[in-house]
C-alpha cells in the first residue's frame, strides 16, 4: 500500500503474521492470497534465520504483492529490510531496536509498531513514537507455547494508559476471536490459526466477525 494514511483501525483489523516455516507447505504468497480473500488486512513477515539477501529476496515480491492487493505490508524486527523493500510498516519486539532510534530512520507516514507487555512499556513506546501496540499473548499460543498469557487487567490498563491502537496476538482462533474483540481491541493478529488452516479464507472471515452489541 503506497503511502498509507494512519487509519490504523482499518489497516490493522486483521494481521497475518508468518514466515516460511509457518506457511509451509504453501508459500507465503499463496497463504497471503487466500487469507486476503477472507478479510486479512495486513501481512507481517517474520523471519529470524535468513541472510540479509535471502530476507530481501523473500520480502521484495511480497511487498509488491501487498501493494497490488491494497494491503499493509509489515516487516518484523529488520529496519534495514523494511527500508530496502519500501514496506508500509515495521514492528519491533522487546529485544529489538529502541523505538526512538527506529523512528528517526522510519518517519511517518511509515507505520511503526511495538510489542508492549506492561503499562510502562506501552507508555514508553508511545512517547518514543510508536503508532500502535502489539499485546499478548491473549490465549495459549501454539507458535509460542512459552509465552505468558497477558492478564485482562493488564490489557485494560494499557488501553487506559495510552492513546495508541492495540492489536491483540497469541492463540487467536475462530473459537475465541469474538471474546478478544469484546475487549475493545483495534485489531487481531494470527499465526497458526491462519497458516495451518485447510481453508485460510474461511478462517480469516471468521476472525473478523465481532460480537453483536
Amino acid at each position: 500500500m503506497d503511502n498509507p494514511a494512519l487509519d490504523l483501525k482499518g489497516l490493522l483489523a486483521l494481521t497475518l503474521v508468518t514466515g516460511r516455516d509457518e506457511a509451509r507447505p504453501r508459500t507465503i504468497l499463496e497463504l497471503a492470497e487466500r487469507a486476503f480473500a477472507g478479510g486479512v488486512t495486513a501481512l507481517q513477515l517474520r523471519e529470524k534465520n535468513l541472510t540479509d539477501r535471502e530476507f530481501y529476496d523473500l520480502a521484495s515480491p511480497l511487498a509488491q504483492f501487498c501493494r497490488q492487493k491494497g494491503r499493509l505490508f509489515i516487516i518484523n524486527d529488520r529496519l534495514d529490510i523494511a527500508l530496502a523493500v519500501a514496506a508500509d510498516g515495521l514492528h519491533l519486539g522487546v529485544g529489538d531496536l529502541p523505538i526512538k532510534v527506529a523512528r528517526a530512520f522510519w518517519p511517518r507516514p511509515k507505520i511503526l509498531g511495538a510489542t508492549a507487555k506492561t503499562v510502562a512499556a506501552a507508555k514508553k513506546a508511545e512517547e518514543e513514537g510508536a503508532d500502535y501496540l502489539g499485546c499478548g499473548a491473549l490465549f495459549p499460543s501454539p507458535s509460542k507455547p512459552e509465552a505468558p498469557i497477558m492478564a485482562l487487567e493488564t490489557l485494560k490498563a494499557i488501553q487506559e494508559a495510552t492513546t495508541l491502537p492495540l492489536v491483540g496476538i497469541g492463540g487467536v482462533n475462530p473459537k475465541n476471536a469474538a471474546l478478544a474483540w469484546s475487549w475493545g481491541l483495534t485489531g487481531l493478529a494470527a499465526i497458526t490459526s491462519l497458516a495451518r488452516a485447510e481453508d485460510p479464507e474461511r478462517v480469516a472471515n471468521s476472525l473478523t466477525k465481532k460480537p453483536r452489541n
